[in-house]
């Protein structure tokens, strides 16, 4: 199959679309929780920045999804904005559900550059559900709450898999279809948009006291366990990403950049122990 041809692009969105799971937050199989576990969600410190999260992206690539066309590609990326919608229903519920005080996100605004702010919301959706899998693994595997939550929220997870796959397949065919066939200035863009997603971190983790508690992903992962390192938050998250990608069909393209990334910091990451073992080392080396 040909990257960039109609049967590429007939292949990813009728694998999204065939994908698509019926549910409704409301019904599913919300188990009652005790003081401890109550205590546990409650403190999870990004329930407010996920809600608008997912508040905004839904009436964001609606509205987006009104601009597009192509009857097959308005059918999936409409199907998205109905799951982004339906995932900030289930947070607002769970919310409601266990009492968990936040302070309200504000209402969603829609940016003037509709197709801009897709761009930057599934290169940002890529590199937090790349850090969403691992600290999903890693809570779970330290039973931080019971089991029945997590069962519900695999399947969140499991539509964000979906999401980026559709993403990182619609975008490389758009960027073919206007022109831009080279790998190496379809990699240039992704890291554009991959730097520009970082600083977003960033931002969270230097703002006020508020923005540094509600952080996504990354500020929570130490919630779960009290001796977590970088290099096995890193490792998890590679795994975990490697195991989701694996279901979709080999033919259509998956997240490289961010795989690669974490890769290169995870070999600098386990370098460090045996450098700092060994004290004369540092001077051995020249120094040009």
């Amino acid at each position: 199959m040909k990257i960039g041809s109609e049967n590429h692009k007939e292949l990813f969105c009728r694998s999204f679309i065939e994908s698509h799971i019926e549910f409704e937050p409301e019904q599913l199989n919300w188990p009652s929780l005790d003081s401890v576990a109550l205590e546990r969600i409650r403190s999870v410190p990004f329930w407010k920045e996920a809600l608008s999260t997912e508040r905004n992206a839904g009436a964001m690539v609606s509205a987006f999804a009104q601009t597009v066309s192509d009857p097959l590609l308005q059918e999936a990326i409409a199907l998205q904005a109905m799951e982004e919608t339906r995932h900030s229903r289930l947070i607002e519920f769970v919310i409601n559900h266990y009492d968990i005080k936040i302070s309200q996100p504000p209402s969603p605004v829609l940016p003037s550059n509709i197709k801009t702010a897709f761009l930057d919301f599934g290169f940002g959706e890529c590199l937090d559900s790349f850090l969403a899998f691992g600290l999903f693994k890693i809570a779970r595997q330290a039973k931080y709450m019971p089991e029945a939550i997590f069962d519900i929220f695999e399947q969140i997870l499991n539509e964000e898999a979906r999401h980026i796959m559709f993403f990182v397949n619609w975008v490389t065919y758009q960027q073919i279809q206007e022109g831009r066939r080279a790998n190496w200035l379809r990699g240039v863009d992704a890291l554009w948009h991959y730097c520009s997603a970082f600083q977003d971190k960033i931002k969270a983790f230097s703002g006020s006291e508020e923005e540094k508690q509600e952080g996504f992903t990354a500020t929570a992962a130490s919630n779960f366990m009290d001796n977590l390192t970088p290099e096995l938050f890193l490792s998890t998250c590679l795994e975990e990403n490697t195991r989701r990608m694996s279901v979709f069909d080999q033919q259509l393209l998956q997240p490289r950049l961010l795989p690669k990334l974490a890769k290169i910091a995870l070999r600098i990451l386990r370098l460090r122990p045996r450098r700092q073992s060994n004290p004369t080392a540092q001077f051995s080396e020249p120094l040009n």
